[in-house]
């Protein structure tokens, strides 16, 4: 599909955040693997894959601490996020804030999602305070390769 037919849909709920077509969360629900943008206080990109989850609106990533990413999120809290796939042609991009979750309620409750979608969080726990998640809330998206909703 020509990149001129992507599909700009930036349609934000009162709280400011992007909303996703149905289609567009299965496709983020199926896949473990995304590729996360930062950019350091100078501008510098640096692009990684990671594992996300999106939850009620937000897209959550699990960071380590001593990462490149983390140390850019904290100079530069803005972030991007595709996932994407070759056949058939389809892409999600979403750029937006973030924040850092590093203990409490909801930090506990991302660790269960994460742990009950990833065999690789069964096979390697960690606790609370030992590994931050990344929350990401979504300002805006471009999409391709799906249909109007």
């Amino acid at each position: 599909m020509p990149l001129s037919e992507a599909q700009d849909r930036t349609m934000t709920s009162k709280d400011g955040k992007v909303k996703l077509s149905d289609s567009e969360i299965q496709y983020l629900d199926k896949a473990e693997i995304c590729r996360f943008a930062t950019a350091s206080k100078d501008g510098q990109p640096h692009v990684v894959p990671v594992s996300h989850l999106y939850h009620d609106g937000y897209i959550f990533i699990a960071v380590d601490y001593g990462t490149k990413k983390l140390k850019n999120l904290k100079e530069n809290p803005k972030a991007a996020m595709i996932l994407d796939s070759y056949n058939p042609m389809k892409a999600v991009l979403i750029q937006g804030s973030v924040k850092l979750l590093e203990k409490g309620e909801e930090y506990r409750e991302i660790y269960k999602l994460f742990h009950s979608k990833f065999a690789w969080v069964r096979r390697d726990p960690w606790k609370e305070g030992e590994a931050p998640f990344v929350k990401m809330t979504p300002t805006h998206k471009v999409s391709w390769g799906f249909r109007k909703q």
